[in-house]
């Protein structure tokens, strides 16, 4: 199959559903009865702590991309079931999990089939016959769709289903991406939307030396197995799992960030001694970035950094006790739309606005099916109050940035386009826009940067 994943000495036929399937079913189940997050279930959990480092993996992968191929997995699931037929919660839950398997991670068919069944059984026995059919059916039908769809978005000839297919995303989503980016970068979009997202963090430079080699030999004794990345004071972990218990993020020696995240941070290049502003800073980790890249540069600058919500604000500015940081940053809880007079001028503001998301779909893989389609529209007339308000706190000659993690073109040029068409856009000069790119990572990133002339 195309694009397929293998398992190695995947033995699994006849028989007991595994371990490592039966705990992600769990896990499933548990994440629909409470309506949480797929990572944070994972994160810490003791039962993977009992698993071989294959098993873990297997468990991590399943939940993962289950949930990120919700919708389409249900669509796949509900062809082959009669009109208005109902699934039981726990039935429907074990097959997604086989489905993704035969159609996602390319498992060999009988084993899938098999062991899907067994999950099924195990949860309501009178169902096990219905698995049997629903499950030869995907395999026979949809997986031969699917290895199509792969083999059309190879050839650059393909349409916003076969997107949809291949990135198992919503049909809306995957044509308004094909729309924003174009066929070559939809089509590299679309095909990581289910790939693990790798595990990167950054140096805290604003608290330790610049020399990476310090921070590289704390995550190697952490036993993170660190690789410079591509970025100054980036590391990739090939072991994720032994930062958590190290201390190293509690102590804010390192900031678990994705690559792109780091490069929009860098943009900004906050310099010794400037006045920056932050809009939307969240747990505050571009804050650090921030102050980091100015003290790498020679000293600090200092931030006045603003969150809506009033408890993350309260929780960044612990954060930013912990990292060494509080003197230089001034943690703020604001509606960011009415940015007053009393907030001065800077020569440095960074909008990190609130978007859907979509260019980290790996990373949260809650967000593709969450979305409706009206959510990039009513998400592009805040942000741009937001930037209007914010421009209002650029000094002259300073600099604005506008950044999002989504990849759709009506939260990122045509936010950006709005504004400088428009009375509160009319002081500024575009210098440069446009996603990060060329990075070895999942997440995509928007930023623009404007001067006040």
């Amino acid at each position: 199959m195309a694009r397929a994943e293998r398992t190695k000495g995947d033995s699994s036929g006849p028989g007991r559903a595994t371990v490592a399937r039966r705990r992600a079913l769990a896990f499933l189940g548990k994440r629909r009865r409470r309506d949480a997050r797929a990572r944070d279930l994972l994160r810490g959990a003791d039962v993977l702590a009992e698993l071989s480092e294959r098993d873990r993996g297997l468990v991590t992968r399943l939940v993962l991309g289950v949930t990120a191929a919700s919708g389409e997995l249900d669509r796949v699931i509900d062809s082959h079931l009669r009109r208005g037929a109902r699934l039981e919660p726990r039935v429907r839950d074990a097959l997604r999990l086989a489905a993704f398997e035969l159609l996602y991670l390319g498992h060999r068919a009988d084993a899938c089939v098999s062991q899907g069944v067994e999950l099924v059984r195990g949860v309501a026995p009178r169902a096990a016959g219905l698995a049997n059919a629903v499950l030869h059916r995907v395999a026979e039908e949809d997986v031969p769709a699917l290895a199509a769809s792969h083999a059309r978005v190879e050839s650059r000839m393909f349409g916003a289903s076969d997107l949809a297919r291949v990135g198992a995303l919503p049909r809306w989503l995957a044509e308004r991406a094909l729309a924003s980016l174009g066929p070559e970068r939809a089509a590299a979009w679309a095909r990581r939307a289910l790939e693990p997202a790798g595990s990167w963090v950054a140096a805290n430079r604003a608290r330790l030396s610049v020399d990476e080699a310090v921070v590289a030999e704390l995550l190697e004794r952490a036993g993170c197995a660190p690789e410079p990345g591509p970025l100054a004071g980036s590391f990739s972990l090939g072991r994720p799992a032994a930062l958590a218990p190290s201390g190293l993020v509690e102590r804010a020696d390192v900031l678990p960030c994705d690559l792109a995240a780091q490069e929009v941070a860098l943009t900004c290049a906050a310099a010794p001694g400037e006045r920056v502003l932050e809009v939307g800073s969240g747990r505050g980790t571009k804050t650090l970035l921030l102050e980091g890249a100015a003290m790498a540069a020679g000293g600090p600058c200092e931030i006045v950094s603003v969150e809506a919500d009033a408890r993350r604000s309260g929780r960044a500015a612990a954060r930013m006790e912990a990292a060494g940081v509080a003197d230089h940053v001034r943690c703020v809880a604001a509606d960011a739309r009415a940015l007053d007079s009393s907030y001065g001028s800077f020569d440095l503001v960074f909008v990190d606005a609130p978007c859907t998301g979509t260019g980290t779909l790996a990373r949260h893989p809650e967000i593709a099916w969450s979305l409706s389609p009206e959510a990039p529209a009513e998400l592009a007339e805040l942000q741009g109050a937001i930037l209007a308000s914010a421009a209002e706190r650029v000094g002259e000659g300073g600099r604005l940035v506008y950044a999002t993690c989504s990849v759709l073109a009506e939260e990122n040029e045509r936010v950006v386009e709005a504004f400088l068409a428009g009375p509160a856009g009319a002081a500024f000069e575009l210098v440069e826009s446009g996603l990060t790119t060329g990075r070895p990572d999942v997440d995509t990133h928007f930023r623009a940067c404007m001067r006040r002339r």
